[in-house]
C-alpha cells in the first residue's frame, strides 16, 4: 500500500509536543507546568513504558533535581537514596590499580554531593509527578516523522504505523499512526536521536559547530556478597584493557541493597576494526582489583547505550522553527565527570521557560532563538565550557599525556583561564578506522559464565523483545558498498562495535552475507555511528519494541 493509499491520520493539538520520555522530557513537561498549569502537553515515548530505554551509570549531581522539584529528598517514593560517600579515582595496568590522590583532582569533579541510582527508576518517579500535573504521556509510540506546515516550520510529529510486515505491507492488526500537532515541539530522544538528526539536517543546525562525538557505555548490575557492598562508594578508573591510542574507562558505583552498577566506555573514534567494546568490558571485570567484587555475586541487568561526547564545541544550534532540541538529543554530556542528567534536565528547564514565555505572548511555531542564545551563559553552558578541552586533548595526545592535560587544563579553567584555548575535534567517528590489514586480530578470552559473559546471554538480561514480523530497522542503503567495504577493508566491525549480536557476516557459498538480527537490538545506536561509510541508519522499531530495563 502507498503513501497516497493510506488512510489519514487522525491528529490531536497540544500546546507543546515533548519526543522521549527521559530525563529531559519529563523535566521539561513538569517545568512548564509549573510555569502554566493550562498548558496542553503531550509526551511521547518509543519505550512500553516510561523508563524502558533509559540507561546511564548512574551517579546524578542533584542541581537540576534540586531546582525542578526541591523537596525531592523527603519523598518517600523517591529513588536516589545513596549518596557519594566515598570517591576513588584509579589508573589499571593489567596486574595493578594505582589509586591517584585526590588533591592532583580538580575540584569540579568531586562527587560527594551526588546520588547514585537508576536513572530509569528516577523517570518511573518523574512520570507519575508529571502525569498530576496534567501532562499526558504516551509510552509505546514511537516519533516516526517530524511533521511542517506550509513555510517549514516543525508544527508536530507523526507516531509510527503499528502492524506492518516485513515485507512493507499492512497486517490484519493495521493500526495507523497518530499525529500529535503543537505549537512548539521540543525533542529529548537522547543521543544520536533519530528524528534529532534529521533535524540538525534539514536546518544545518551543525554548520558552526564541531563534528559530533560519540562514545559507547556498556553497564551491567551485580547482586554482591554483602561483606564486600560498601554503600555510598563509587569509583572511575582509565588505562587497562585499553591502549594509549584507545580513549575510555570504568565505573563501580555501590549503592541500595547489595547493588554494584559496573560499566564501561570507549570512544568511538578508536581506530583498531579488530577491537570489540563489549569485550573488553567483559575482560575489565578479569581485572584482580575488580574481580574480587564480583566473585560469588549474581548478574540481574544489562545495557548498552550511545553517549554524546563532542561537549561544548559540538552543540548544535539548539532551535529552529517551530521547536528544539533539549538533553542528550543535543549532546551536553560532561565527558570527564561521565554526567549528563544535571545537564539534560537543566537545558529542558531552560527551554520551558523561554517556551512558556513565547506561548504567554502569543507566539507559535516559531523559532526559539531566546532559548539558543541563553544557553551558553546558563549553568549547563558555564559547565561544559570549564571540559571543553579534556575529549579534544585526550583524542590529540592518548589516554596517558592526553589525560594529564587534560586535567591541567582543568585546573585552569577551574582558576578562570585555558592555555588551551577551545581544541576542535579531528573528524566525525565513522572515519577513524582503519583498514583491517594495518592491524592484528583480537583472540578475546573464552567468556566464563561467572564474571564474563556473551552477548546473548546479555542481551536476554536486557529483557529486549521486537515484533519479529515488521520491517527490519536497521537500513542499509547499499548492500555491496557493505561487502566491498565494511567487509572486505575493515574485516567487518559491526559485528564488534554492536554490542548485542545484531550484525553478523556469514559465510555461504556465494560468499559472505550481511544478516541482521534485528529482534537483538539494544537500540544503543552505536551503528549508527560507527559504521566506516555511514551505511547504516537506525531508525524506530514499532512502538513498544526494544530492551526494558529493569533498574537501570
Amino acid at each position: 500500500m502507498s503513501a497516497e493509499e493510506l488512510p489519514p491520520r487522525e491528529s490531536m493539538e497540544f500546546d507543546v509536543v515533548i519526543v522521549g520520555a527521559g530525563p529531559s522530557g519529563l523535566a521539561a513537561a513538569i517545568r512548564l507546568k509549573q510555569l502554566n498549569a493550562d498548558l496542553s502537553i503531550v509526551v511521547v515515548e518509543k519505550g512500553s513504558e516510561v523508563g524502558a530505554h533509559i540507561l546511564s551509570g548512574a551517579v546524578i549531581d542533584p542541581v537540576s533535581l534540586d531546582k525542578l522539584i526541591p523537596d525531592w529528598r523527603e519523598d518517600a517514593d523517591c529513588p536516589l537514596k545513596t549518596q557519594v560517600n566515598d570517591d576513588r579515582f584509579y589508573w589499571t595496568t593489567a596486574a595493578s590499580a594505582i589509586r591517584l590522590p585526590g588533591f592532583a583532582m580538580p575540584p569540579l569533579m568531586s562527587n560527594h554531593h551526588c546520588y547514585i541510582g537508576s536513572l530509569g527508576d528516577v523517570c518511573r518517579w518523574l512520570g507519575p509527578k508529571a502525569e498530576a500535573l496534567g501532562v499526558e504521556i504516551y509510552p509505546g509510540f514511537a516519533a516516526a516523522e517530524v511533521l511542517y506546515d506550509d513555510n517549514g516550520a516543525v508544527r508536530g510529529i507523526a507516531t509510527g504505523d503499528m502492524g506492518v510486515g516485513r515485507d512493507g505491507k499492512p497486517k490484519d492488526s493495521f493500526t495507523r499512526g497518530m499525529e500529535l500537532l503543537g505549537k512548539y515541539t521540543l525533542f529529548a530522544e537522547g543521543a544520536r536521536g533519530s528524528l534529532s538528526k534529521q533535524l540538525i539536517s534539514k536546518y544545518s543546525l551543525d554548520a558552526n559547530s564541531e563534528p559530533a562525538k560519540f562514545g559507547i557505555g556498556l553497564k551491567e548490575v551485580w547482586e554482591i556478597d554483602p561483606a564486600k557492598h560498601q554503600k555510598g562508594l563509587i569509583q572511575h578508573s582509565f588505562g587497562w584493557p585499553l591502549n594509549n591510542s584507545t580513549g575510555g574507562g570504568s565505573f563501580l558505583y555501590h549503592y541500595d541493597d547489595n547493588k554494584v552498577a559496573v560499566g564501561f566506555v570507549v570512544h568511538l573514534n578508536y581506530d583498531d576494526p579488530y577491537l570489540s567494546p563489549f569485550d573488553e568490558f567483559q575482560r575489565f571485570k578479569t581485572h584482580p582489583a575488580i574481580r574480587t567484587v564480583f566473585e560469588g555475586g549474581k548478574r540481574i541487568s544489562y545495557g548498552a547505550r550511545a553517549i554524546t561526547e563532542g561537549g561544548y564545541q559540538s552543540v548544535p544550534r539548539l532551535s529552529f522553527p517551530g521547536g528544539a532540541l533539549i538533553g542528550c538529543a543535543a549532546g551536553f554530556v560532561n565527558v570527564p565527570r561521565i554526567k549528563g542528567v544535571h545537564n539534560a534536565m537543566g537545558s529542558a528547564m531552560l527551554a520551558a521557560e523561554h517556551v512558556a514565555a513565547a506561548l504567554g505572548a502569543g507566539r507559535a511555531n516559531d523559532e526559539l532563538a531566546e532559548y539558543e542564545n541563553a544557553w551558553r551563559d546558563s549553568a549547563v553552558g558555564k559547565d561544559l565550557h570549564r571540559v571543553r578541552n579534556v575529549k579534544p586533548l585526550w583524542s590529540k595526545f592518548g589516554t596517558i599525556i592526553g589525560v594529564a592535560l587534560g586535567g591541567f587544563d582543568m585546573w585552569c579553567n577551574t582558576l578562570g583561564f585555558s592555555l588551551f584555548g577551545t581544541q576542535s575535534h579531528a573528524k566525525p567517528d565513522r572515519k577513524t578506522l582503519d583498514a583491517a590489514k594495518t592491524h592484528t586480530p583480537i583472540a578475546y578470552p573464552k567468556p566464563d559464565g561467572k564474571l564474563s559473559f556473551d552477548k546473548l546471554s546479555s542481551v536476554f538480561l536486557s529483557n529486549t523483545n521486537h515484533e519479529e514480523d515488521q520491517p527490519v530497522h536497521l537500513k542499509v542503503a547499499d548492500m555491496n558498498l557493505q561487502k566491498t567495504s565494511e567487509h572486505d577493508v575493515y574485516a567487518g566491525p559491526s559485528n564488534r562495535y554492536c554490542p548485542a549480536g545484531v550484525y553478523e557476516w556469514v559465510e555461504e557459498t556465494a560468499g559472505p552475507r550481511f544478516q541482521i538480527n534485528a529482534q537483538n537490538c539494544v537500540h544503543c545506536k552505536t551503528c549508527d555511528v560507527k559504521d566506516p561509510n555511514g551505511n547504516i541508519t537506525w531508525v524506530p522499531p514499532e512502538g513498544g519494541g526494544g530492551p526494558n530495563y529493569q533498574g537501570m
